[in-house]
């Protein structure tokens, strides 16, 4: 089993940057995929950054210039930084966490921060 928990959403004006964090804990050594996602409201959720373990980063092409996701393996937490807010960004944000056990792959969710951003 792998806890996630997410924290560092509230409500932020456009232009401004938030730092988003997701503690991990539980089975941490099978995590090889953490990643961060959102779902705005009647929209599906959607993929922002991913980081693997080792160390390889992804991003969607509509956030990648204004985002960066990193991880403090001492702390077991991963991190979204975002830059240049904009309304459009308005959303919960989840992080996810990806495993394999015993020849299992197992996906993991936490409970989402809401994130708003005003104009």
């Amino acid at each position: 089993q792998v806890q996630l928990v997410e924290s560092g959403g509230g409500l932020l004006q456009a232009g401004g940057s938030l730092r988003l964090s997701c503690a991990v804990s539980g089975s941490i050594f099978s995590v090889y995929v953490m990643g961060w996602y959102r779902q705005a409201p009647g929209k599906q959720r959607e993929l922002v950054a991913a980081i693997t373990s080792g160390g390889t980063t992804n991003y969607a092409d509509s956030v990648k210039d204004r985002v960066t996701i990193s991880r403090d393996s001492a702390k077991n937490t991963v991190y979204l930084q975002m830059n240049d807010l904009k309304p459009e960004d308005t959303a919960v944000y989840y992080c996810n966490a990806l495993s394999y056990l015993v020849g299992k792959k197992y996906d993991y969710w936490g409970q989402g921060t809401q994130v708003t951003v005003s104009s």
